[in-house]
């Protein structure tokens, strides 16, 4: 009776020790070694020098996602790891639509403030360029002076408002 009860138990404790190898990549880097890890490979290795995958049930009981972990290669460990190589982990889907909706209204909010910028510049290069025409007809023109009362420009004021005028054109009337 004992036997076959200690059996089980080594058949069950063999079985459980060997459920982490499961979720092991294996795969060819640019130089053509072979490397092992948990994690992918980095990005940009193509498929074909992909040897192993983990199957999804071991890739769903890893550790948490998005930890920068230190790729070792089966060759140099100790210089892999010296040189800090840090490889992010594949990004939560919720996290990836939710970073990709904060761009994406970043970007509609930035447009829409752009949109608004040359609203207000043509609005302004329209009224310049009113404002420059009443100037050179040579019609007499008046402004309220600090105590409200009005005054006719003379020629320099006229002179000076047409400069002004006409910087404001080249700015905004682009």
């Amino acid at each position: 009776m004992v036997r076959p009860f200690a059996a089980l138990l080594v058949l069950l404790a063999a079985t459980l020790l060997s459920l982490p190898a499961e979720a092991q990549w294996k795969w060819k880097d640019k130089s053509g070694h072979v490397q092992y890890s948990d994690l992918p490979p980095p990005l940009g290795t193509p498929d074909q020098d992909i040897l192993t995958r983990p199957n999804a049930a071991s890739r769903r009981a890893g550790p948490a996602p998005n930890a920068p972990v230190s790729i070792v290669s089966s060759g140099t460990p100790a210089s892999a790891a010296a040189s800090g190589a840090l490889v992010p982990r594949m990004a939560d889907p919720e996290l990836e639509a939710k970073r990709k909706k904060a761009e994406t209204d970043a970007a509609a909010k930035q447009k829409a403030d752009e949109q608004r910028v040359a609203a207000a510049k043509a609005e302004n290069c329209a009224r310049a360029k009113t404002q420059l025409t009443t100037l050179e007809s040579g019609i007499r023109m008046a402004r309220a002076n600090a105590n409200g009362e009005r005054e006719f420009l003379d020629d320099k004021q006229r002179a000076d408002e047409t400069k002004r005028t006409k910087d404001v054109i080249s700015v905004d009337c682009k």
